[in-house]
């Protein structure tokens, strides 16, 4: 049995005396892509910020419970935020490129974590982060071109990039292809199942499609509980809990 490289157990998420999430017990295996799906609201966007303790930036937000990556309580007061969101990159469901260059969006991490001593080895890094973001040809001859005046697709991909060039061991994935069209949403889903051979991915997404196309490992929750969580194939074919076959068919949502 493979060691799962998160492990929530009771998760609680308050925001000020509201509690968006209840006792989650929740093993993420590593290189899966792990989809949290779930009606707007039910605390899947709460739970995938709390890996990286996204949520701390909300003053109200409170979680007790254990949350742990590789055996390492993330809410330990002794762990190093800045260091933790290096181990475990964010993409958002909005491209959000900084307003630099293509080059200096990817080397940004880099430099703030000081992991290229040298040019030759930043230069190296910001190339082989976009060769693996499916974005090199497109991009390799206008580095110095704004980040933000590529397409939306090219500027999610950009954002992974700028995710993998730290070399962490987790990505989050928050909705990140809804903005996007169709076409540019395949490209996103086929890095996403490449991405997955170095990475662990856990992503939120409202698509069920989505979920069943890319992923191997399904969390369902609703209103703010966990209420199935195995193989995907399973999942959407037989669940287990009437709540879960009532998401999938259309009956709640």
């Amino acid at each position: 049995m493979v060691d799962p490289i998160i492990s929530a157990r009771g998760v609680d998420i308050f925001y000020d005396t509201k509690q968006a999430l209840f006792d989650v017990d929740l093993d993420i295996l590593p290189n899966k892509v792990t989809a949290l799906i779930g009606p707007s609201g039910c605390g899947k966007s709460t739970f995938l910020r709390a890996i990286n303790r996204m949520n701390d930036l909300i003053p109200s937000c409170r979680v007790s419970g254990s949350l742990t990556i590789d055996g390492q309580d993330i809410y330990d007061p002794a762990v190093d935020v800045v260091a933790l969101r290096a181990q475990v990159g964010m993409v958002f469901q909005k491209p959000n490129p900084f307003p630099k260059s293509i080059f200096e969006n990817v080397a940004y991490g880099l430099k703030i974590h000081k992991l290229s001593p040298s040019k030759s080895e930043l230069q190296d890094r910001v190339e082989w982060s976009l060769q693996n973001a499916g974005l090199w040809n497109e991009v390799s001859d206008r580095l110095d071109q704004p980040g933000n005046s590529l397409s939306g697709g090219q500027q999610q991909r950009l954002c992974i990039a700028r995710a993998i060039a730290v070399q962490p061991k987790v990505i989050l994935m928050d909705e990140p292809c809804s903005a996007l069209d169709p076409i540019a949403t395949a490209v996103v889903e086929d890095l996403i199942d490449s991405l997955r051979k170095e990475y662990t991915i856990v992503i939120v997404t409202h698509s069920m499609q989505q979920a069943a196309r890319i992923s191997q490992r399904t969390a369902f929750f609703h209103l703010g509980t966990l209420v199935e969580f195995g193989d995907t194939k399973t999942i959407f074919t037989t669940p287990k809990d009437e709540r879960t076959q009532n998401y999938i068919t259309g009956r709640i949502g």
